[in-house]
């Protein structure tokens, strides 16, 4: 019972290790992955269940009973299987945003096309959920797309803002996208400006450890942990309030909401083509093929994930996932 207690753990933990691969790029989205894992409905389920009040037994914990009602309440929450998905999908985001990084450094044009062809072809994937057919959805899409624009041309160039602040957000915006299949956290932040310097950051940590662990200065550790820390509790706190919105969004308001999120992705492509344009006196022949095939690889990349949930239902008819859910009036 234990073994296959165990292997059912590491499942979902190698379901984590997919999620967060995909998490880890803009256009390729965690909950895609959920969907064709299988755990979507679980996943939303267990975000939605989360209930800060179950700390009200941490003055107990000293007794038996204490310890007991705080684990049964964990379970019920469903707490186990987070943690081990989560475990996932933060070793693949550790492994993943290094690579990415290194990709953005060196090559920065066949990059900046790889997510391009994601973020568009997502859009064009989500774009037969979206009926634009009523002045309210078109204000919406226009209010996307214009967001989208003028986010992507404020962090041109220089970058996103790295204060605390904007990182807080940007964890609990990037968090709350486990909930749309289509959008990645990590597209969050490449919209933002900021997948270049936290995609870098987790290398960094893990070398200032070392160095602190053989008797370095402490400071330069607090000052990579610290925006780390920053964004993950700003994740922590998105878990138990933007994800609910996202949520109830999607709930009451679907058609309206993926319209939405198809005009974000599509006023967003000004981040790729502008980090494109600005290496533009350095194309090449061979750059210029390499880029248009790694835009073209992004793109078919997206189509393939969405060939495999195209016609998949999970649950029972009440429980469907949002990609065979009847649409709601909005």
């Amino acid at each position: 019972m234990a073994a296959n207690g165990l292997r059912e753990w590491a499942i979902v933990y190698l379901k984590g290790l997919c999620m967060g691969a995909a998490d880890s790029v803009p256009g390729v989205s965690g909950g895609t992955i959920a969907l064709i894992a299988g755990i979507y409905e679980r996943l939303i389920d267990a975000i939605a269940g989360l209930d800060p009040r179950v700390l009200q037994h941490v003055p107990r914990l000293h007794t038996e009973a204490g310890r007991t009602a705080l684990v049964r309440d964990l379970i019920d929450m469903d707490v186990p299987f987070l943690i081990a998905l989560g475990g996932g999908m933060v070793t693949a985001l550790g492994v993943m945003s290094g690579i990415m990084h290194a990709a953005m450094k060196q090559f920065p044009t066949p990059t900046a096309a790889f997510f391009f062809g994601l973020i568009a072809a997502a859009a064009v994937v989500l774009f037969r959920y979206v009926s634009v057919d009523s002045p309210n959805r078109i204000a919406v899409g226009l209010v996307g797309f214009g967001l989208a624009v003028y986010v992507a041309g404020f962090t041109e160039g220089s970058g996103g803002s790295t204060s605390l602040v904007i990182l807080f957000g940007s964890g609990a915006l990037a968090i709350s996208a486990m909930v749309l299949p289509g959008v990645s956290g990590a597209f969050i932040l490449y919209m933002l400006g900021l997948y270049e310097y936290m995609s870098g950051l987790p290398g960094k940590f893990i070398s200032e450890l070392s160095s602190f662990v053989g008797g370095g200065d402490p400071s330069a550790l607090i000052a990579v942990g610290t925006p780390i820390a920053v964004f993950i509790v700003g994740a922590l706190i998105g878990l138990f309030t933007i994800a609910h919105a996202v949520k109830y969004a999607l709930e009451h308001y679907r058609e309206a909401t993926l319209t939405f999120l198809v005009s974000l992705m599509v006023g967003s492509l000004r981040a790729p083509t502008s980090d494109i344009a600005e290496n533009a006196a350095e194309l090449s022949p061979t750059l210029i093929g390499a880029s248009i095939v790694a835009g073209i690889g992004g793109a078919l990349l997206v189509i393939a994930l969405d060939r495999f949930t195209e016609d998949i239902e999970f649950g029972s008819d009440d429980q469907r996932s949002p990609r065979t859910e009847a649409p709601v009036n909005d």
